[in-house]
């Protein structure tokens, strides 16, 4: 099966983001790319900007390029009501009280997460060979993308793997219980599969778009952080809406404000290039509206260029690394530093936890539980810092239990 592309856009709610992302699939399925644009926004616009009716059927609109909604409701009536059952089914046989078991099958998110999956399923369909996703407002994008790690250390706080083969060995209803057991497998499964294709740089692309204004760059920053805390790194930032620079022999009020706005957005772009440590491309304000292909297709145009929309960037280092800086072998006088790549850290609270055999990492109001290494896991932290885009704890052996294996 060939690869398949996914493209995510996202921003603060009013920035464009559904015209953009539009625009990349109308120029996609021009150059003789298969291209699917799917939307996971509560408010599906997409097909305002499309100027098409959509529903939950993705529908050829031209040839090559197809759109739809993601409609949750439907989903949730579906698939995930039949889980919901299995779960019901173990947590009863385990003596729960009913009332309490419905309370406990009710997942954080799950809306969120079977938009995510819908997803994953369209573009492991291997019916187009990209598929352009229009997500939902920044704060909701973010709860989407961090799901399937939370949610998996969830399942398996609630359900650990060991107890489910147990309870499907041991169950006076055998039939029942491996229903359940498979279930909650399929589930795991499902959540692995959809933390591997965001994780994946060379098959997921996320592309933050933002106006040139300080609340909705400074709400940027902290989007760049955050994925990144989930280990997930944006490709590329687009800065929509951008006023043209007046020309010299222009006079009045209105050239006036046109100047303050011109300075004002220029002074905020670079701001943005300095820190924000992306690529990034820009797009000049419209005159009109871009309503139906034709206009989204010279959005594009503006937007890329010559260049290719789904273009793989360079390699970077990964999100996380641990090295040793002290000691050789088994040595307690070893040292280990984990390194956390959290770009624009510095400007927002910063606070870090160890709970058992995990780091518990938050940045502003976004937290991460880090699985630690095996080695780390026999060592305490003695310290952390900052340097530029890194935050790296140091470990050091904990002597009650760094010989164990």
């Amino acid at each position: 099966m060939r690869p398949v592309r996914v493209v995510l856009f996202t921003g603060k709610g009013g920035v464009g983001k559904t015209t953009l992302a539009a625009a990349t699939a109308v120029r996609l399925a021009r150059s003789g790319r298969k291209t699917l644009v799917v939307s996971t926004d509560p408010a599906h616009s997409l097909g305002d900007a499309l100027d098409a009716e959509l529903d939950g059927d993705p529908v050829e609109l031209e040839h090559g390029l197809f759109a739809g909604h993601v409609d949750t409701r439907v989903l949730l009536e579906g698939a995930w009501a039949g889980l919901q059952d299995h779960l019901r089914s173990l947590l009863s046989g385990a003596g729960i009280d009913e009332l309490v078991a419905d309370e406990l099958t009710v997942l954080p998110g799950v809306e969120d997460l079977l938009a995510l999956a819908e997803v994953h399923r369209l573009a492991a369909s291997g019916l187009w060979d990209v598929v352009v996703v229009d997500c939902g407002p920044t704060a909701e994008t973010l709860r989407l993308l961090g799901l399937p790690e939370a949610l998996s250390g969830y399942l398996e706080r609630l359900f650990p793997k060991h107890r489910r083969v147990i309870a499907g060995l041991a169950g006076a209803n055998q039939e029942g219980w491996q229903r359940t057991v498979d279930a909650l497998d399929g589930l795991a499964v499902q959540l692995a599969g959809l933390r591997a294709m965001l994780g994946d740089r060379a098959s997921t692309s996320i592309r933050l778009v933002l106006t040139p204004e300080r609340v909705v760059a400074a709400e940027t920053r902290r989007t760049v952080t955050a994925l990144a805390l989930h280990d997930l790194r944006v490709d590329g930032l687009v800065v929509n809406r951008l006023v043209p620079a007046p020309p010299p022999s222009l006079r009045g009020p209105t050239a006036r404000w046109l100047r303050e706005r011109w300075t004002e957005q220029q002074a905020v772009l670079e701001e943005v290039r300095g820190e924000a440590g992306v690529p990034m491309a820009t797009v000049p304000y419209a005159a009109a509206e871009p309503v139906g292909t034709e206009a989204l297709l010279a959005v594009a145009g503006a937007l890329y260029g010559a260049a290719d929309p789904v273009a793989v960037g360079p390699d970077t280092e990964p999100g996380l690394r641990v090295e040793r800086t002290a000691g050789t072998g088994t040595s307690r006088d070893s040292e280990f530093e984990l390194a956390l790549r959290l770009p624009g850290a510095a400007h927002g609270p910063l606070d870090l936890t160890r709970v058992g055999d995990e780091l518990v990492v938050t940045v502003g109001v976004t937290r991460r539980r880090v699985s630690l290494p095996a080695v780390l896991r026999r060592c305490e932290v003695v310290g952390a810092r900052l340097e530029d885009d890194d935050l790296i704890v140091t470990f050091v052996p904990d002597p009650a239990v760094w010989m164990q294996r």
